[in-house]
């Protein structure tokens, strides 16, 4: 994952007295946001930009981890695929060669 755990829980604004509760289920999102942030660019990030991975793309992965966390039960008329950031961020650095 391009992000730890502590950047995510920062993300989200967990304070250090709240341990370790959740730390599956964040580890599991923001895993799932790299997944599917690597998915629509069509590379994956890490073996992409070997000489290391853009600032914004971290963000990306940080913003869609927190927002599914915390939308985690939502669905409804609020509900959205993905928060409006993270699509521009991956269309900045998607290949768009055909």
């Amino acid at each position: 994952m391009i992000v730890t755990l502590d950047q995510l829980k920062g993300q989200i604004g967990f304070t250090p007295d709240m341990g370790d509760i959740d730390d599956a289920l964040l580890t599991r999102k923001g895993e799932a946001a790299q997944d599917m942030i690597e998915h629509r660019l069509g590379f994956k990030i890490v073996e992409h930009f070997t000489d290391g991975v853009p600032p914004a793309l971290i963000e990306a992965v940080l913003m869609l981890a927190a927002w599914w966390y915390d939308t985690r039960e939502t669905a409804g008329d609020n509900s959205r695929e993905v928060p409006f950031g993270v699509s521009m961020i991956i269309d900045d650095f998607r290949d768009w060669s055909f």
